[in-house]
């Protein structure tokens, strides 16, 4: 259900090939440079900056950015930095708004795509509360498939933690995917497919819906 390892190398192939040209806009360099981490990528940084902001009140300054892109592994020049900085902060006010952050670094997706992920989500999100657990996957996804499970060696509750952790950054795994996660590793998904069409199908043989 989630990305396929060729999936993965088709997008970071093609998000290194963005990031390394030099005539990207800032800030689908900065989209690029996050994608080539992987389709958590973009779910990655969402949580760097969402652990910088100390004050809770959703919002950047440019030091704060520089040291957020540190922080996540990006070290791009100071100058760099600063062209991607005044993209977001659309209004001059020397912050970013979080989440038009977030939403404005997402690669642009059609209203369908958008529809899949959410009803993907939502047949995850057994108790409709915004997040995916352990216990919303009990009854939902079936791990006797998995060939751990078969041979003894996981549990039910590692395969469900597993799963969920498929949808996590690797040095970031809580076991709680919300939904704001799940959308962020989908727009890394979506990137690598270019028809609706194919991701259309991709997501209802993934899902079964």
């Amino acid at each position: 259900m989630a990305a396929t390892s060729r999936m993965s190398r088709e997008m970071t192939d093609k998000a290194e090939k963005v990031a390394n040209n030099p005539e990207t806009p800032p800030i689908e360099k900065l989209r690029a440079l996050c994608l080539a981490r992987g389709a958590s990528g973009i779910k990655g940084i969402g949580r760097t900056f969402k652990i910088m902001d100390d004050d809770g009140n959703r919002s950047l300054d440019f030091a704060e950015f520089k040291k957020g892109l540190g922080d996540y592994g990006l070290n791009v020049d100071k100058n760099v930095a600063q062209e991607m900085f005044e993209c977001f902060d659309k209004d001059g006010s020397g912050t970013i708004d979080f989440d038009e952050f977030l939403i404005n670094l997402r690669p642009p997706m059609s209203k369908n795509r958008q529809k899949l992920i959410r009803m993907a989500f939502n047949k995850l999100d057994k108790t409709q509360d915004g997040q995916v657990t352990v216990d919303d996957l009990r009854g939902v996804y079936d791990p006797k498939f998995h060939k751990k499970f078969k041979s003894g060696e996981y549990t039910e509750d590692q395969v469900f933690k597993e799963f969920l952790a498929s949808f996590e950054a690797p040095d970031e795994k809580d076991g709680i995917v919300t939904w704001e996660e799940f959308l962020n590793y989908y727009c890394g998904v979506s990137a690598s497919i270019d028809t609706d069409v194919y991701f259309d199908v991709m997501m209802r043989n993934a899902w079964k819906f």
